[in-house]
Order: structure tokens, then sequence, then C-alpha cells
């Protein structure tokens, strides 16, 4: 009998935290990071989780040669961050990458929400993060990860015209239906564009539920198996990689049990670990699955109103991409590179105003007391990098943009040349990689 898939997959991230930026500051000060938050945060999650937790993956992959395999989509930020302040981490991931049992997968290299709202500054970021696991990893991505699982058919669209045919994305309840989550699914508008769903009950007992719960490796695998005992082809448990060390920290015996829980799947024979193209590979698509509005892996119902559920926040996205036709005819570097870092999603989360369980969640994550302060904050920023461009529109020789231009929030992303794309498993000329 053929063996299930299990797949595990880690989100790394870390925000470009925002120092606190005053009113009158506006028109003045144009350093809007806390680098000190940044530097101090990054430091203390590299030593309580990338660097235990890579250390411990890689022994295990090491001891079990070809049975312990892993994913991992790591934003352009962290990466940022670590080359900064840890690189020590960047070492640790190229020693699990030269293993060949880790798959580095794509994203929006700052860990936007731009899939939502223009599709050719997502064409940039995902294009600008590809190139960038290339370099540090000397790998180019073939399976997609949108920030957050964030996922609809018009998304899936984009991202099959980028060249990927695997895409991760939620198992959400009221997409899914009366369906298991642990299938292959293949988008409704775009056919050959594979699904891999997380199973969010499974994942959840990990990331969320295990601290106090007693769960062990032995009963841990026997839910695993409980939920193929039906069907299903794969599970895939998909979480946050801070989950390990920072969220759970180490008294909890979160080390001690995926230390045990991988070599107990790789040996019991019901499962074999594999990565998500591996998963893909293996395993056809089942059915179809119809997404018309964009889903997440966020808060109970899975969808955007983690980061667009409110008036505060819709005000500051809308605020934000009104000024990329500017930014266009400018094509300054520097902001450029302020307004990627504007649109991590993390600052629109902070603005959220929910209450109940996943307002508690949403309040570990928040540097902020209220989400008004997290606004305030954020539109001052925004506001001081809004006057840098007009002043620089203003002075520069660059042409004036039409009236019905200046704050239009949307646009088509241009057509693609055969050298726009770089496909997938292959170098900047368009030759195959040697394997």
């Amino acid at each position: 009998m053929a063996k299930k898939s299990l797949c595990l997959y880690f989100q790394v991230h870390q925000p470009t935290r925002l120092r606190l930026y005053r009113f009158f500051d506006i028109g003045k000060d144009s350093h809007y990071y806390d680098q000190f938050a940044n530097r101090t945060i990054l430091r203390r999650v590299a030593q309580k989780c990338y660097l235990p937790m890579n250390a411990l993956l890689l022994d295990l992959i090491k001891q079990n040669p070809g049975e312990v395999k892993v994913a991992f989509s790591i934003s352009g930020s962290a990466l940022e961050q670590f080359d900064r302040y840890a690189p020590e981490v960047i070492d640790s991931f190229k020693a699990l990458a030269d293993t060949g049992c880790v798959e580095f997968l794509s994203e929006t290299y700052y860990h936007s929400l731009a899939s939502l709202v223009n599709p050719a500054e997502f064409r940039q970021q995902v294009l600008k993060h590809r190139d960038t696991i290339e370099k540090y990893f000397g790998v180019v991505p073939t399976v997609f990860r949108n920030t957050e699982l964030i996922y609809s058919n018009a998304i899936g669209e984009q991202v099959y015209d980028l060249g990927f045919s695997t895409m991760l994305s939620e198992g959400a309840r009221h997409i899914m239906g009366w369906r298991s989550p642990n299938f292959i699914y293949k988008s409704e508008t775009q056919p050959k564009l594979k699904l891999l769903l997380r199973n969010y009950i499974l994942s959840d007992d990990i990331a969320f539920r295990f601290n106090g719960s007693g769960l062990t490796a032995e009963a841990f695998l026997d839910s695993l198996k409980a939920s193929v005992q039906d069907g299903g082809d794969t599970v895939n448990l998909f979480m946050d990689y801070e989950t390990f060390g920072e969220h759970q920290s180490a008294q909890t015996g979160i080390f001690d049990f995926m230390k045990a829980l991988l070599p107990l799947v790789a040996s019991e024979g019901t499962f074999a670990l594999r990565t998500p193209s591996e998963v893909a590979k293996k395993h056809k698509a089942v059915a179809d699955l119809d997404v018309p509005e964009a889903i997440s892996w966020a808060d109970e119902e899975r969808d955007l109103t983690a980061w667009l559920g409110n008036e505060l926040q819709k005000d500051a996205f809308d605020k934000l991409y009104a000024q990329y036709e500017k930014l266009s005819i400018l094509n300054n570097g520097v902001l450029w590179e302020d307004f990627g870092h504007l649109q991590e999603s993390d600052h629109f989360y902070y603005m959220c105003t929910k209450f109940f369980s996943d307002g508690e969640v949403h309040k570990y994550f928040n540097p902020y007391d209220t989400p008004y302060e997290a606004f305030i904050n954020y539109m001052n920023a925004l506001s001081d990098f809004i006057i840098r461009v007009d002043d620089m529109l203003t002075t520069s020789d660059a042409p004036a943009l039409p009236s019905d231009e200046v704050n239009k929030p949307k646009r088509s992303a241009p057509k693609k040349s055969k050298t726009d794309v770089i496909a997938p498993g292959r170098k900047a000329d368009g030759t195959k990689k040697k394997k």
C-alpha cells in the first residue's frame, strides 16, 4: 500500500517595525523604523527559535537520510534582518538547504497584500523574492505561498502566470464544506494550478494548543492516521516557524515533541514526509476548488478581516497603494524600498479591532496598546512618505500625471515578455539549472 504524504511547511517572517513617529516628525524626519526593536526581537527569536530548531532539523535529517523533509518560505523582510543582525541564522538555513531535504518556497518579498490590489507590484515582489532566495540558497522556488496563505481564483491566475503550477492555501471550512483538506485540489479558473490546503485542526494542535495539552508524538501520529482513515492523500501541516521556542517555549517540550515525532512518522510506515513539490508530483488533484472571495489562514473567519476588516485598515491601505502610479514615474530606489516596507501586512494587522478569541491572538502579536495607536503612528509615517513622493514629483523632470491617475489604486500587470519571468528551475539567462 502506497504511503500517504505528510507535508510540513513553516512560515518565517519578521516585520520591519515602525518607531514612534509623531505628528511633528512629518515633513522633518523620514526615518520610520525602530531598528533597536527590530534588532532586539530578531536576536531574541533567533536564539529561542531559529537557531535551535534549525539545528534540531539538521540533526534529524542527518540521522534519517532521505526520510525527514520540510519546507520554508522566508520573507525578504526577515532575510534583510538576518543579514543585518544575525547572519548565523542564514548560515543555519544554508546548512539545511545543502541537505537536499528542505524546499524553499516563493512568496511576496515584503510579506505584503499586493496580490489583492496591484498585480504589477505583486509580480515585482514575487520576482524579487525569487531572486533573493536563489542568491542566498542557490535554488529557484517552484511552489508559491502567498502572504498568510491568501488565495482566490484571481490570485491563483496571477500565480500561474508567474510560472508556478503549485500553490499553498488554507482548508477554510466555508470553502471546503464537506470536503477534506487532505487531498490535492486545482483552481476552478486555472485547472493547471494545483492547491495544497492546510489541515488547520491538526496544524493548530501544534501551533496554538500544544502548551499544557500533554500532546505526545504517539498521540499526534494517531490523530494523523485517523484524519486519513476514511480517505485522503496528504496531511498538510502549515504553521509559523516561531511556534517553536517563541510562541511555544522550550519549557513546554515543543522541541522534544518534534524530535520524537519526525523519526516516528518516518519509521511507522503510514506516512512519508514530503516537500510541497513532491506532494504535488505524487498525487493527482481530485476536484476543482472555487474561491471567488479571498481566503487566508487568519482568525476564525479565514478571510481578510485581520488586515482589511475595519475603516482604519482600509483607509491606510487605500492611501498607501494610491502612491503606486507616482512611484512608477519617479522610479526612485529609496522610495520603492520604503513603499515595500510600508506594505508589510503586519502594519494593517496591528490596526485590527477584533475581540474574543481572535482578539487575544492579535494582542499577542501587537506592539501597540490599541489599534488606534497603530493607525495614528502608521498614518503619520505614511503622510511623510506621501510628502516625499509629491515633493520629488514636483521637483523632478518627470511628466505630470493626469488628475484621474494620481490617486488610482490599481494597475493591471504589464504584458510579460519571455524575459519578464524566469521559469522555476532555470537561471536568469533561461538555461536549465544543474541538479
